[in-house]
């Protein structure tokens, strides 16, 4: 319980400090590729950029492309989202932590 309270109090004082990089357009290629879009969202561990910082979150799989997942996750009640590169993003390790 501890750990996942530190974990988060530290996620916050990042996201203070500096922005939560995402996927850009260029890079998701929205125009030539499909989304695909989950009523219900899976459980994952994705690596995502705050700032310089490389952060592994607990998340949730909202939509993807074949190339990057459409990701968010909750810090101090307040639902953050952003795309990653699908290689960040690991649902068996969500799995293995249930």
């Amino acid at each position: 319980m501890y750990d996942r309270y530190a974990a988060e109090k530290h996620l916050a004082r990042l996201l203070k400090e500096a922005p939560l990089q995402s996927l850009t357009s260029r890079e998701l290629e929205l125009d030539r590729l499909p989304v695909t879009i989950y009523p219900r969202p899976r459980g994952c561990q994705a690596w995502v950029r705050i700032g310089p910082h490389a952060v592994r979150v607990s998340a949730r799989i909202v939509r993807s492309t074949p190339r990057a997942a459409g990701i968010e996750f909750v810090v101090e009640e307040r639902t953050v989202r952003c795309w990653v590169w699908g290689s960040a993003v690991d649902v068996k390790a969500a799995d293995d932590e249930a």
